[in-house]
């Protein structure tokens, strides 16, 4: 191909490519002055025209751009449906190349004359295609074969056409940045010239053929992870020409002749998935181009997938393979936090600190739409652009991934080219359901490894006590059992820890081993803090227990609220137990949003009269309590959390409600005992829960929960009564002080490095100065402002009967924005007096001690406020022993997590973990330590009589 045809191909190239560009974006200009209907046939008409210069160009100039077109045919999910019908052309065939050419091809290759190599050779080709193109043949022994023929000069074409396709993705991210394909195209250079060489693809052929077990093609194989697909076996090679073995199919595409044969499509598409899930997580090899050209069916019976064309293969090592599955898993769990450890595993390197950011790299799963996706994406940046008034260009570049690894760009490719496949054919394919067992056959004994086999199980820690030491054996016959995922445990006797306990691993998929540091998601834990919040205003004079809620905050008055009072809400008394419950089933990012939350509980409706029936509010109680405690102090709730009990009780950094960004590392991931969920049937109604909140929806939010609350918008969301993350040790801390009237204990001095309290509670990142010319990169400071909802957005306001729900961080941080025409700057410095606020802590209150138990209890001068035999006093859950005297209070958190305190015996204990069940490990757990220390066993914590009873009442508040 002499240089004038080369520079014709490329003007050529270009030419359409900038019409169609600029088709575009009149289009768009006209839009804005059609009526919405006119306006969508002005698109279709769009897209037809252009489809069919793409397909012209595609024809045309053939080589590379005929795979671009039939990988773009396969995106029946997000190309539109123009592109769709004319680019199916060509997955069938192109032009034949000339006879004449073919033969000369093949005798140079193989060194004799056709007439010598086959006793037939017929002369139409089965099919054409980009780089060879396929004829039917018999050789001289009889054996039917098909040949394939790379075309003349097609190296230098495809080369070429790299460049110029190179070329074209450069000048659509400049002009287009938010449609940055270079991760794909730069893959694409790298291994599109490996197809060139047959000799390659013949070795590819015969690797897959025995890694899939082709070899037993009637075999009846009882291995889960055996594939039902046939592979041709391979005869000869040379660099440019391959023969293979014929087999007789049905092109997908061939819907008539699928439909006569009796194919079921369902299955073909789903034998394809599994045959690729073998190959990129069981053999660590995978075809990199499966479109619809590449696949036939077996006329005979049973119909089976045919794979064809494996010149462009994947090699993958195995800590690569095991980073793909720990992702893919982790995406189908919704696993944020694996999702990150995976990311840096296999170098896919994020620009933020805001993680929660780069999730969209997630889509490369073919469980979403992408057309949705893209749609979420520009809301987000629309969100950016308003709030901080940014320059629409500089909000288009964001991007949140610097560094794309090859591997990441094949895999997504074959995952969206299946996901294309199955909207070909009209099926509906459950990906993950069907490629987990692969992905999880990868992680097996490297994942999760149980204590009989992994040495730091428990971590190795001082054991602080004879107790502990007992405790210990306990967890790992529990790991054992498989009852215990990670663990932690801490107790405080007398104002001293005798237990600081942690083991296992923090997640399904996250095999780092849980420290005393680690930070668990708590649940309904949550409340017992929420409502020492509320109590802590009381002391300190901001409301009153009696006062009617109304009064402190106006807007809760309305639809029949006006009489309900401080201590119904705390005591599960004030009617609105099924308040936002809907928001379960209309969309459950809702609890994400503070300010709409606000509103929906101020507009609620009570179902009974405050102060008559005590029915758990799972959800609703924090948000009341969240209203109250900001209506009333003037200030947000992340305020007072840290004034009341962060920093008083040095636990800086292990408790939160609503994590910030910086602590991703430290996160534990829920997952669920499966075994547990057989026994909800057995479960009857309780009366003392909502009509909600039944065994049925139990069920659902064991099942929904993990995966929801696993991922990193939720965890930095406030939910007042269920995003707690904490150590169990921060955990026992706070009940430690309120079991001693308030006194905070002293700090320990053999705690496990790092001490409880060093960790900076708003973890900090570097201060930014952006210049002119860094302009696209200050993104950096905006999106972190925006999404950490310890930072004030500047021009807000701080009346908080407005319902902001922005925060100025106190105490440990003040952060300040700096925003000027070309530059925006974070300044982030301590405030100065938080080791003074640590340096005389021990041995302080939080709470004055004069009466505190009764208020928590609803006792004594307080009886009348809580309903004398409810299982709730005023936001405690009330512990009492086996003859019915009250010995203390705590709250427990559906899955097992519980934190509580013995009021008699100066004791407390918390326990967090991340395998939800009923609490079967959680009871065993306490059962254990109060008989050693014999203390009386809290009432909820009796060890089950028989099988039913154990199931009745799991600890789910």
């Amino acid at each position: 191909m002499g240089w004038g045809n080369i520079y014709r191909r490329r003007m050529k190239v270009f030419s359409v490519a900038l019409v169609i560009y600029l088709d575009y974006k009149a289009l768009q200009q006209r839009e804005k002055w059609a009526s919405k209907s006119k306006g969508s046939a002005l698109w279709e008409k769009a897209h037809q025209r252009n489809a069919r210069r793409v397909l012209n160009l595609i024809i045309e100039l053939e080589g590379l751009w005929v795979k671009l077109g039939q990988y773009l045919s396969t995106r029946a999910d997000v190309l539109p449906e123009a592109y769709i019908t004319l680019l199916k052309q060509l997955q069938d065939s192109l032009p034949p190349r000339p006879l004449e050419e073919v033969h000369r091809t093949i005798e140079r290759e193989l060194g004799q004359a056709i007439d010598d190599l086959f006793s037939k050779f017929v002369e139409s080709p089965l099919a054409t295609a980009s780089i060879a193109q396929v004829h039917r043949a018999t050789l001289m022994d009889g054996q039917e074969v098909v040949v394939k023929v790379q075309h003349e000069g097609i190296k230098k074409i495809i080369l070429e056409d790299l460049k110029n396709a190179k070329s074209i993705v450069d000048w659509i991210a400049w002009a287009e940045p938010q449609y940055d394909f270079n991760p794909m195209i730069d893959e694409w250079c790298k291994e599109a010239p490996k197809e060139l060489d047959f000799n390659r693809e013949a070795d590819n052929t015969r690797k897959v053929f025995t890694n899939l077990g082709c070899k037993n093609r009637h075999g009846d194989g009882t291995s889960s992870h055996r594939v039902e697909v046939l592979i041709p076996e391979v005869i000869q090679s040379t660099e440019k020409v391959l023969i293979l073995e014929f087999m007789d199919g049905i092109r997908l595409n061939d819907f008539e002749s699928l439909d006569s044969f009796g194919v079921n499509k369902q299955k073909i598409v789903e034998e394809i998935t599994r045959a690729y899930a073998h190959q990129i997580y069981i053999d660590g090899f995978f075809n990199g181009d499966p479109h619809p050209g590449n696949f036939l069916v077996s006329k005979e019976a049973p119909h089976r997938p045919i794979l064809l064309d494996f010149g462009l293969t994947k090699s993958l090592s195995f800590p690569m393979k095991q980073a793909l599955a720990k992702m893919f898993l982790a995406s189908a769990e919704g696993d944020h936090v694996a999702l990150l450890s995976a990311f840096a595993e296999m170098g896919l390197k994020l620009r933020l600190d805001i993680p929660e950011q780069a999730m969209e790299v997630t889509t490369v799963f073919p469980h979403e739409n992408v057309k949705s996706l893209n749609e979420q994406r520009t809301k987000n940046l629309k969100v950016i652009q308003e709030k901080m008034k940014l320059d629409p260009k500089e909000v288009k570049r964001f991007n949140p991934v610097d560094a794309f690894p090859g591997d990441i760009v094949i895999f997504s490719r074959v995952l969206n080219l299946l996901r294309g496949l199955s909207s070909t054919m009209n099926v509906r394919i459950v990906y993950h359901d069907i490629m987990r067992p692969f992905a999880e056959h990868v992680l097996q004994g490297t994942i999760y490894k149980a204590p009989a086999v992994n040495a730091q199980w428990v971590c190795d820690t001082p054991v602080l006590s004879a107790v502990e030491a007992k405790l210990r054996q306990l967890l790992i016959d529990l790991g054992s059992d498989d009852k215990i995922l990670g663990i932690q445990v801490c107790a405080y006797k007398d104002g001293e820890v005798i237990i600081d306990t942690a083991a296992g691993v923090l997640g399904k998929y996250d095999p780092r081993p849980v420290q005393p540091d680690s930070l668990f998601p708590v649940f309904s834990v949550t409340k017992g803090i929420t409502a020492g919040m509320v109590h802590w205003l009381v002391e300190k004079g901001k409301l009153r227990l009696d006062e009617n809620v109304a009064n402190i905050w106006p807007e809760f008055g309305c639809n029949g609220k006006d009489l309900i009072k401080v201590h119904h809400v705390l005591n599960h008394t004030a009617g609105l137990h099924n308040a936002l419950s809907e928001m379960r089933s209309e969309n459950p990012l809702l609890i994400c949003d503070w300010n709409e939350c606000l509103k929906r509980i101020a507009a609620s409706v009570p179902e009974t009269e405050p102060g008559q029936n005590q029915l758990y509010h799972y959800l609703s109680f924090g948000w009341i309590c969240g209203g109250i405690i900001e209506h009333a102090s003037g200030k947000k709730f992340q305020e007072i959390l840290e004034e009341a009990f962060i920093h008083p009780l040095n636990i800086e950094g292990e408790l939160y409600i609503g994590v910030p960004p910086g602590v991703e590392s430290r996160l534990a991931t829920l997952t669920v005992d499966r075994n547990d969920l057989t026994k909800v049937s057995q479960i009857r109604n309780r009366p003392d829960l909502p009509s909600s909140f039944q065994p049925e929806a139990i069920l659902e939010s064991i099942v929904t929960l993990p995966a929801l609350f696993n991922m990193l918008n939720i965890r930095r969301a406030i939910i007042p009564a269920a995003n707690g993350h904490c150590s169990a040790r921060a955990l026992a801390r706070y009940y430690a002080a309120l079991a001693d009237g308030g006194l905070v204990p002293p700090r320990d001095s053999t705690s496990f490095q790092p001490n409880l309290g060093s960790h900076i509670h708003i973890p900090k990142f570097p201060s930014l100065k952006v210049s002119r010319r860094q302009r696209g990169r200050r993104n950096k400071g905006v999106l972190s402002l925006l999404r950490n909802p310890y930072l004030q957005i500047p021009n807000r306001s701080n009346d908080p009967q407005d319902g902001d729900c922005g925060i100025t961080a106190t105490g440990q941080n003040t952060i300040g924005l700096d925003c000027g025409s070309s530059s925006c700057s974070i300044n982030t410095s301590d405030s100065g007096g938080n080791d003074d606020k640590r340096r005389n802590s021990d041995h302080h209150k939080i709470f004055s001690g004069k009466g505190i138990f009764d208020a928590f209890l609803g006792d004594g001068d307080y009886a009348n406020m809580a309903l004398p035999d409810g299982m709730f006093g005023l936001g405690f859950k009330r512990s009492r022993s086996k003859e019915g005297s009250y010995i203390g209070f705590g709250h427990t958190g559906m899955g097992g997590s519980t934190g509580f305190c013995d009021i008699n015996n100066r004791f407390a204990m918390a326990v967090t973990v991340n395998k939800m069940s009923f609490g079967a490990a959680t009871r065993s757990i306490i059962e254990l330590v109060c008989s050693e220390l014999d203390l009386p066993l809290p009432q909820d914590f009796d060890p089950p009589t028989d099988r039913g009873s154990n199931t009745e009442r799991p600890l789910i508040n």
